[in-house]
């Protein structure tokens, strides 16, 4: 049994709630910080669907502060994304966001541990909903407790069929550090050499948002119809570290009803797994 465990005490606790106000700079520089072609995206008139990771931030690790002892910081890193959306971010948007970690689950090689997030108006629309799935490695916490994040595994049976596309993506040299700042998010793995490479990496690694937001684009340019009005899920595994220079291959398979699934691999590596984009047929406004 484990020395220290989670503190079931701590579920369900909301945190503070915070504030961001949506620019039109910041969303064109997201856009571009993640090589989105979409017109609107880089222009600024929409937020591109995994800029709804932003206004979340400060929000994301602190439910988990309420439950994992402190000491087991270090071995906690970012598993699965699961987005839903009920409408788009954009610009002029004043945002309130709030998480609360639900439920855990030990496991033989680690534990995992699942946050809600909610991003609303000022004036209480719901904009955006996501489930963020933390593990922390080589550590059983030696029970369940609570709500775990919803599932998005696909069934094997789905590559007996071929993809409906395959996007070929190019992760640039330099994409850490332009995407770090557009996110706001400083940690020095993505920045500093001699950091990541002290965590047992192979040097600078790219942000997993970063990636998923390169899979955003893929699908809606590929499936979408380059509208983001109509995309309402979005959920991934982050199965392996992408490095920068690297090429990616993002494969789409369509599920039917507007859902697809989809994986991303460099060269025979699965990088994302458990791909899940859920469309609806009615497109957004032009």
């Amino acid at each position: 049994m484990p020395e220290e465990r989670f503190d079931p005490a701590g579920l369900d606790r909301w945190t503070d709630e915070t504030r961001f106000e949506v620019t039109r700079a910041r969303l064109a520089e997201y856009a571009a910080a993640t090589n989105d072609p979409i017109p609107a995206h880089r222009d600024g008139d929409v937020a591109s669907p995994v800029f709804a990771i932003v206004p979340v931030f400060e929000s994301l690790l602190e439910p988990a502060l309420e439950v994992v002892p402190a000491g087991l910081f270090g071995r906690v890193v970012h598993g699965e994304q699961d987005f839903r959306f009920h409408r788009p971010i954009r610009p002029g948007d004043r945002l309130v966001a709030r998480g609360r970690m639900t439920g855990y689950q030990g496991l033989p090689n680690g534990s995992r541990a699942a946050v809600y997030l909610e991003t609303r108006t000022e004036g209480g629309e719901l904009v955006n909903e996501q489930y963020v799935t933390f593990f922390v490695r080589g550590f059983d916490t030696g029970e369940t407790r609570g709500a775990l994040a919803p599932g998005h595994k696909f069934a094997e049976s789905v590559r007996s069929a071929a993809p409906v596309a395959t996007v070929n993506q190019h992760v640039d040299d330099d994409q850490t550090f332009r995407y770090g700042p557009a996110a706001g998010d400083p940690m020095p793995i993505h920045l500093d050499e001699e950091v990541a490479k002290g965590a047992g990496l192979p040097g600078i690694i790219a942000h997993g948002l970063c990636t998923m937001a390169f899979t955003s684009w893929a699908l809606l340019t590929e499936v979408g119809g380059s509208d983001v009005d109509r995309l309402k899920r979005l959920a991934v595994r982050f199965a392996k570290p992408v490095l920068p220079g690297q090429d990616l291959a993002t494969s789409i398979w369509d599920t039917g009803d507007g859902s697809y699934a989809y994986e991303t691999t460099i060269g025979d590596t699965v990088v994302i797994k458990d791909g899940l984009a859920e469309f609806t047929d009615q497109r957004g406004e032009a």
